[in-house]
């Protein structure tokens, strides 16, 4: 008896050392650029965690395209998040979770172009090795200013776990140090932050498949400035042929605060040199000053460059390079060239809310934050900073209760709708409707449901951002305390975005998600009931927002257009910059007007 239980611990021995093993040699994958070394998480999840997938930019590599990685001897370890890219913390409540869960949590460093895999756990004593499976990568938000890849809210493991898919992460230069350019400089066009995430790109079309990812099915997502990046990447031609299938979630290229125009971009990059003590010219002297800049100093100084306040404050953005991006986004949406590929887009409920904690004077967690009418008017001229009095007095008009114009919660939810409207939901549905119109697939979201374990007060909704932990499947995590409904939520979305990277439909367990298409426009409630078939999202803000407006700034311009060329033949021709003051209201008018004036000069 005693030999037989001698045996059977021994057996059990040797399958645990074969298991072992097993896993340590599943755990080191080639990658053409040498071998990395993850960690399993969860028992049965891989995670490669900081692979390097371009050269540090620094020295004479800062404010450039970034070039692919140097290979390396031996096994490199990948078992720790990588550093995150150079940025400021937000201090606007300090020690808050609904803030710092969005601070960088590993050094802060210009050496971060590194990128983490999740992928299934495969046992090499099988015979057949399994199917290559679909690959997510997630693009961070953050106004392009502000993320990073290793936030706990952004851990691949659930997801790859629950839906047997690969998940990537890359990190991506931000802010100034991400997208400055130069006048008359070839080398610094900007855009580097963008082309970074373009040759993490093309790293996974090279590398995934030792991961146990297809290449072939590759689907992006991303939320906030990272779906506006996959708005980028589905427009830039050097991108497109990276990827199958694309998730947008609260943002999109076509919103105003995504994108700069070259003037303003060279104009903010020159006071930027100029505030950190660099001459402006020759070009070559500029561009050495700025390479050998403190990147803390040029992250702070970053902020100051506006010329008028505003609540979305973004400084350096992208912008029209002739290379990754050809044109102005609403050339390429118009010429009918989108590539047909399946789309998701999404919006929360209350996208505005979120901007108010850093618009409204004295801001606090104890507070209401009910709005005067004197803060409401406040509020909107931040927003129409670089708007004229026509845009301005339009949007005061639509979004003011006229029947009780001094309610105070009145006055802060119609601001905080002005603001989700404005920066995210008619972008949004706008893009969705260019692109359906152009035939490709899409299907949309809108979600509605406010996280049990939410800290921020409750009026301020279902937030910009709220579905991210959904998606990533945080509630999985029983410490922290979500309800089970929205565990089986969680699981439920996972599913919905796993089968669309699968199949290009998200569909589950039968539930009917109808196409979006420009002439019915249907979309999906998401929650943890069963998905609820609606039509038209805010269809009278978005008619305002993007067709009215757009008509009375049109026929404006036209007026101004008209009497300035009665009154001052030539001007026009001569002096185009002072007439875009006169007519707009400022250089960095970014409003139709603006365009219709360009068009009238050229």
């Amino acid at each position: 008896m005693a030999a037989h239980c001698r045996s059977a611990l021994y057996l059990i021995f040797l399958i645990f050392l074969t298991s072992s093993w097993a896993n340590q040699d599943d755990l080191i994958v080639s990658t053409k650029h040498g071998k990395v070394k993850g960690k399993l998480v969860n028992g049965d999840v891989r995670a490669f965690l900081g692979i390097p997938y371009g050269k540090p930019p620094l020295g004479n590599l800062r404010f450039k395209p970034a070039e692919p990685v140097d290979g390396w001897e031996g096994v490199r370890d990948a078992t720790n998040f990588p550093n995150s890219c150079y940025q400021l913390r937000d201090t606007l409540l300090p020690g808050f979770k609904g803030v710092e869960m969005w601070n960088p949590n590993t050094p802060i460093s210009e050496d971060c172009l590194y990128l983490n895999v999740w992928s299934p756990h495969v046992n090499k004593t099988q015979k057949q090795p399994p199917p290559l499976a679909p690959v997510l990568v997630w693009i961070y938000g953050g106004g392009l200013t502000q993320g990073t890849s290793s936030l706990d809210i952004y851990d691949g493991r659930f997801l790859s776990k629950s839906e047997g898919v690969v998940v990537v992460s890359m990190n991506y230069r931000l802010g100034a140090i991400g997208f400055l350019s130069f006048p008359n400089n070839k080398n610094i066009k900007g855009n580097a932050g963008l082309l970074d995430q373009q040759l993490a790109l093309k790293w996974v079309a090279h590398n995934i498949p030792a991961f146990g990812g297809d290449p072939s099915k590759v689907t992006l997502f991303g939320e906030s400035a990272g779906s506006a990046s996959i708005g980028f990447h589905l427009l830039s031609p050097g991108s497109q042929h990276l990827f199958q299938r694309a998730v947008m979630q609260s943002g999109s290229p076509n919103a105003p605060w995504v994108t700069n125009s070259q003037t303003v971009a060279e104009e903010r990059s020159l006071k930027l040199a100029t505030l950190l003590g660099c001459p402006t010219s020759p070009p070559a002297r500029l561009e050495t000053c700025m390479q050998l800049a403190d990147p803390k100093k040029i992250v702070e100084e970053q902020y100051n460059v506006f010329t008028k306040p505003s609540l979305l404050g973004f400084a350096f953005l992208p912008q029209v390079d002739g290379d990754f991006l050809p044109d102005q986004v609403e050339v390429l949406l118009n010429n009918g060239k989108l590539p047909k590929k399946d789309l998701l887009l999404g919006l929360n409920k209350d996208e505005g809310t979120y901007f108010l904690a850093y618009g409204v004077p004295d801001f606090n967690l104890n507070d209401e934050h009910l709005i005067t009418r004197s803060q409401f008017l406040k509020m909107v001229e931040l927003l129409t900073s670089t708007d004229s009095d026509v845009t301005r007095n339009a949007v005061i008009y639509q979004y003011t209760d006229w029947a009780d114009e001094t309610n105070n919660m009145k006055n802060r939810d119609l601001l905080a709708s002005l603001v989700g409207d404005q920066s995210f939901n008619c972008p949004l549905l706008e893009f969705a409707y260019r692109y359906s119109q152009n035939g490709g697939k899409t299907f949309l979201y809108h979600f509605d449901h406010r996280s049990s374990v939410n800290p921020w007060p409750e009026w301020m909704g279902v937030m910009h951002g709220d579905e991210i932990e959904f998606v990533f499947g945080m509630p999985l995590n029983a410490s922290l305390g979500y309800t089970k409904n929205e565990v089986n939520m969680s699981r439920k979305f996972m599913k919905h975005w796993a089968n669309f990277a699968r199949t290009g439909n998200p569909e589950i367990d039968g539930a009917k998600w109808a196409l979006f298409t420009h002439e019915q426009q249907e979309y999906v409630t998401l929650n943890y009931n069963y998905p609820q078939l609606k039509r038209m999202m805010r269809p009278k803000e978005c008619h305002f927002i993007t067709s009215h407006l757009k008509e009375k700034l049109n026929c404006s311009a036209r007026l101004c257009v008209a009497l300035l060329n009665q009154f001052y033949p030539g001007l026009l021709p001569a002096f185009f910059i002072t007439v875009t003051e006169v007519c707009v209201g400022g250089k960095e008018g970014q409003s139709s007007l603006y365009r219709t004036l360009s068009r009238h000069t050229v």
